[in-house]
């Protein structure tokens, strides 16, 4: 029997790519890899070099949420490049983002040898990650990425290392390349659960609909808004996933907990029933507490990872199904008579109030800037198809919960690991994704410092993200700490920055800056309309910062 045809292990890694339908590979170049990067030369796949692989993976990971994933990053430099990806690839377990790096890894004859850059690669990433597979062999290299591409996606998503050893890319691999396995889908809820929650829903006099990421994964907006709609139930969005519905939606009552808005903490405080769709309760949404859950609802919660549910707090009932599918299945759950709908009209009531108490902050007129102005401004001159990416931070959480979303996905935050520098390469990848949309990505002054040097990547692969750099001249949260815990006693908190926006002419781009009632605007207005990578340099009066966590401390 003739021996299959071989091929080149970096081209056979491209074709795998393809056939698992990645359009887009992010990462740094480097030598122990470069037989997939000139592989990618003649693929229809496109490459976006960064200037850190942090900022690589981040890209990776915005575009596996505006896509559904996978996201794809190189890390093509063993030892210290592969170093490098560890914070973003932390960023993306806690986030359960699917981003799989293959990872460049010393030749397998100088393993153990304390050789140039060698380090313990699969030891240092396997505790943030799915899996860190190492490739022992030529011949297992597709058969390893497509399990990777596997594990990543499946379940509860997550990111996934494949470390291959530079001498395998020199390597040749056999021709037959295996077919890329999908992912496993998790289904609908039972019939039996279904009656069990129009049960439950027949008594209910305060329902609430409690919608996160799971929800956003599994593309279900669509089906919860006639879930919502049909029951008439308020929906409260998990925090970081003010988009599960567009904001204009009557019935969506913005982000609960620490993290949101008054209407949704109380809604989720006071209610007799939670149906908690692809949301684990936590902690950026609870803080674990009855404060944010009243601890005698009727929780129902629907997750596709078993370990989730009843985790943070005890449910009446718990599904393991697509929270998609249970949107869906739901609509027969509805009641023969609601007793609901004077929780519902007050519902109204109170975010009527909050609307009308952003349009007024939006109108201040004082200077330096309020926050809440230039959070008003973007409100109004966001596009309703924008996506909009944040940063950790004072700012970025109050924008979270006062921007607008007309799509889902259209909000890409750091979620649980709290990063900050992630929203610029972030939003560099959301576009790369969605090269149709606007992307704005908000930051404070110090997360953009963190990342500005890839506005330079912005412009070399054409990028048009526009960012919006509000400037209080400090490390906002952590300086609001040392105002109202430590008498003032101001250490570190401090920044001197560069002027942002002519630094992106410099290179390149374009660059506003903004200090009075509504030029913020009239430069994103403008931003948009350039078609190019933009900075819009706000700044925002230094004594309007809050502590995000009063909890941490005790007022001396």
């Amino acid at each position: 029997m003739p021996a299959s045809p071989r091929m080149g292990a970096g081209e056979a890694v491209a074709r795998v790519l393809e056939g698992a339908g990645v359009g887009t590979v992010f990462g740094v170049i480097g030598g122990s890899m470069l037989e997939l990067l000139d592989a990618l030369h003649d693929s229809p796949i496109s490459y976006i070099g960064a200037r850190d692989e942090r900022a690589a993976a981040h890209m990776a990971d915005a575009a596996a949420r505006l896509t559904g994933g996978p996201g794809v990053v190189l890390g093509a430099q063993a030892g210290p490049g592969v170093a490098n990806l560890a914070t973003a690839l932390a960023e993306a377990h806690l986030a359960y983002s699917p981003v799989v790096a293959i990872a460049g890894a010393i030749s397998r004859s100088q393993s153990g040898r304390d050789t140039f850059q060698e380090i313990d690669q699969e030891a240092l990433l396997a505790p943030i990650t799915k899996r860190s597979i190492r490739v022992p062999h030529a011949d297992r290299l597709c058969e390893l990425l497509n399990e990777a591409l596997r594990v990543a996606m499946t379940g509860r998503r997550g990111p996934v290392v494949l470390h291959v050893p530079r001498d395998l890319f020199a390597s040749s691999v056999p021709g037959d390349l295996p077919r890329p396995s999908g992912p496993v889908a998790a289904g609908a809820p039972a019939d039996q659960h279904i009656e069990q929650v129009k049960e439950l829903l027949a008594v209910s006099e305060r329902p609430v609909i409690v919608a996160g990421g799971g929800l956003k994964w599994a593309r279900g907006s669509a089906d919860l808004d006639r879930l919502a709609r049909t029951l008439d139930i308020p929906v409260v969005a998990a925090t970081g996933h003010h988009d599960v519905l567009a904001t204009d939606h009557p019935l969506l009552a913005g982000q609960a907990g620490p993290r949101g808005n008054r209407l949704a903490s109380r809604l989720t405080r006071e209610a007799d029933f939670i149906l908690a769709l692809g949301t684990r309760l936590g902690f950026n949404s609870t803080f674990h507490s009855s404060d944010y859950v009243n601890p005698q609802a009727a929780i129902v919660q629907v997750d596709i990872d078993a370990i989730a549910i009843g985790r943070h707090f005890p449910v009446t009932l718990g599904i393991i199904a697509d929270a998609g599918e249970a949107a869906r299945g739901f609509l027969a759950a509805v009641p023969a008579a609601a007793r609901w709908q004077a929780w519902t009209r007050t519902f109204h009531d109170e975010r009527r109030l909050i609307e009308a108490e952003r349009e007024s902050e939006a109108r201040q007129t004082g200077v330096p800037l309020s926050p809440a102005r230039v959070l008003g401004e973007i409100r109004e001159a966001l596009p309703r198809n924008a996506i909009v990416t944040l940063d950790t931070g004072a700012v970025c959480l109050q924008a979270a919960d006062r921007l607008k979303f007309g799509r889902c996905p259209g909000l890409v935050t750091p979620l649980d690991f709290g990063l900050v520098g992630f929203g610029y390469a972030a939003a560099l990848g959301a576009q790369a994704a969605a090269p149709g949309s606007p992307v704005i990505a908000i930051m404070g002054d110090g997360g953009f410092g963190l990342t500005m040097i890839e506005l330079t990547t912005a412009v070399q692969h054409d990028l048009p993200v526009i960012a919006v750099v509000l400037d209080n001249r400090a490390w906002g949260a952590e300086k609001a700490y040392q105002r109202d815990f430590f008498d003032g006693r101001y250490v570190g908190a401090d920044l001197l920055n560069p002027p942002f926006a002519d630094y992106a002419r410099l290179l390149g781009a374009e660059g506003w800056r903004v200090s009075q009632p509504g030029e913020t605007a009239r430069a994103l207005a403008s931003a948009l309309g350039t078609g190019k990578p933009a900075v819009i340099h706000v700044d925002v009066d230094p004594d309007a910062i809050q502590s995000l966590r009063k909890d941490l401390f005790t007022k001396r």
